[in-house]
């Protein structure tokens, strides 16, 4: 026989059993009511002096789907009512138990996502920080993510996203999971269609978890590595990517469904606007198919051209190769230098009277493992220079030193 200790009805989770199970059964006449809504306080009181936190949730939030449809609940009292049913998941020492709760929690709470969005958004957030066991936080906050997508409240989440260098710290994920996370945080920046950049950050993120891995892992990864390589093609201010060193998109160079994607991607970052006019009129219905618009690749093609003929070593770019290399007029030669100015793909000057574009720098297309160590020879050589002169420097100022001793030895 099971032994119920009395607990005061000021109880908050008591009160809450209360208050959802006669909006449960207000329908159902006074009889009826006041039984079922004495045997959910009993059972209830049962699981709080038994210390059953998760049978508790569970039945506190049997009601929860009707209580967010209820007209007479406001937004304030449905934020109470889960905080007070998230707040069971701190008496529990059990990490098991505080997952399984998290997931009995959120499986609620994002059943309906459009829905009063912001609310349950915001008693997920609450839930998260009442959480001590670390997974248990990830598994909410990807909960969070998919709710901001679904319900499209993506602005209350975007901030966020500026601490998750410390949320991995924090969270010490394996790499599934940094992938899921990777990908839904790209997600989410593309719903909110407020920072192309900031969504392919992610992706290249998510696909780089794929290095070294066997060829039916890195299957995963392909409708990914095309919509990253697609995205990038179309967006207006990226002109640099490493994607090619990515064994998740070298994949698809060999792929009967996309090496195409991989060729194009391969044009856009080491050929000139010819190779590309030469793959657009083969495959004018692919690049379509993928949203891409040929006069908008046109001009992001003749920006790359540019930067490749300004990285030719010579530091001089004649207009007249311009003008043929990217297929315009002579009166446009200098505006597209110009553009390129802007895009901060290239430093440098235009001698109008020689004709002729002087280049001191110029952007990389391409930017892996070649170019590190370029960058590294680079860096190594400018250390030796400056320890040179700072030797120069030393040696000179012992022998101004020495000189002026020897003189006061004179004077004396």
């Amino acid at each position: 026989m099971t032994t119920v200790v009395p607990t005061s009805e000021e109880d908050p989770a008591l009160a809450v059993v209360r208050f959802t199970s006669e909006l449960a059964w207000a329908d159902a006449g006074p009889e009826v009511v006041e039984q079922q809504v004495s045997r959910l306080c009993l059972e209830a009181q049962e699981c709080i002096v038994m210390g059953r936190w998760l049978d508790l949730a569970s039945l506190m939030l049997t009601s929860a789907d009707l209580i967010f449809s209820n007209s007479k609940v406001s937004e304030k009292d449905l934020e109470c009512i889960f905080t007070v049913i998230c707040n069971l998941v701190s008496k529990s020492e059990s990490p098991d138990e505080q997952l399984e709760m998290a997931k009995l929690l959120c499986g609620k709470i994002i059943q309906q996502p459009t829905d009063k969005p912001a609310l349950r958004l915001k008693i997920l957030f609450n839930l998260y920080n009442l959480l001590e066991n670390t997974y248990s936080r990830f598994y909410v906050y990807m909960k969070v993510l998919n709710l901001a997508a679904s319900g499209k409240v993506t602005e209350h989440v975007i901030p966020s996203f500026k601490k998750i260098d410390s949320f991995l710290k924090e969270w010490n994920l394996e790499v599934k999971d940094q992938r899921d996370l990777f990908l839904g945080i790209s997600n989410v920046l593309r719903e909110s269609k407020s920072s192309g950049k900031d969504s392919f950050k992610f992706l290249t993120k998510y696909l780089a978890t794929f290095s070294g891995e066997d060829a039916y892992a890195m299957g995963e990864a392909k409708e990914e590595a095309v919509r990253t390589i697609i995205e990038f093609v179309k967006a207006p201010d990226m002109f640099q990517c490493d994607l090619l060193d990515m064994p998740a998109v070298g994949q698809l160079e060999k792929d009967a469904k996309y090496a195409l994607v991989y060729q194009l991607l391969k044009i856009f970052l080491t050929q000139r606007l010819d190779a590309y006019l030469e793959f657009q009129a083969a495959n004018s219905a692919l690049l379509k198919s993928y949203g891409l618009v040929h006069e908008d690749c046109i001009a992001k093609m003749r920006l790359m051209s540019l930067v490749d003929l300004a990285s030719d070593g010579s530091g001089r770019v004649p207009y007249t190769l311009i003008k043929d290399t990217l297929r315009i007029n002579d009166d446009e030669v200098e505006l597209w230098v110009v553009k390129a100015i802007t895009a901060k793909l290239i430093n440098c000057k235009m001698d109008q009277m020689s004709q002729v574009v002087l280049v001191s720098s110029c952007a990389e297309r391409v930017f892996g493992q070649h170019q590190w160590l370029a960058l590294r020879l680079k860096l190594a050589t400018w250390r030796d220079n400056i320890a040179n002169v700072i030797n120069a420097i030393q040696a000179n100022k012992i022998t101004e030193d020495g000189s002026q001793a020897m003189q006061g030895l004179m004077i004396r």
